[in-house]
């Protein structure tokens, strides 16, 4: 019953900022890492951004780094992703997607949609004006 759910996707306008959240459920959340990958009309999935377990390492892919922010509350069980100055070529279906994390709980942060064994819905973000 392990369940990612994605939301906060939307229309914006270029320069604009989203927040995506990754909300899961069914699972020890603190024991993965979470990955956000997305998928635009004809191109393959690709990495955006993952955090650790714990929180402790995250990176980003070079397309949205220095506009993009990864966190995440074990708390709450849920991941997010904080979008700005966006642009155009960020439109695109974004999912995230967890992984085993045991061997790694502060260090383990893949960008690597191939070695996700969980995937979320999806939630559409289109930029444009």
């Amino acid at each position: 019953q392990l369940q990612l759910v994605e939301s906060g996707g939307g229309l914006v306008q270029p320069g604009g900022s989203l927040r995506l959240s990754c909300a899961g459920s069914g699972f020890t959340f603190d024991y993965y890492a979470i990955g956000w990958f997305r998928q635009a009309p004809g191109k393959e999935r690709e990495a955006v951004s993952c955090i650790s377990a714990r929180g402790g390492t995250t990176k980003y892919a070079d397309s949205v780094k220095g506009r993009v922010t990864i966190s995440r509350d074990n708390a709450k069980n849920t991941v997010y992703l904080q979008m700005n100055s966006l642009k155009p070529e960020d439109t695109a279906d974004y999912y995230c997607a967890a992984v085993g994390a045991i061997s790694g709980l502060n260090t383990l942060c893949i960008l690597n949609p191939t070695d996700a064994a969980y995937w979320g819905q999806g939630t559409q973000v289109t930029v444009s004006s």
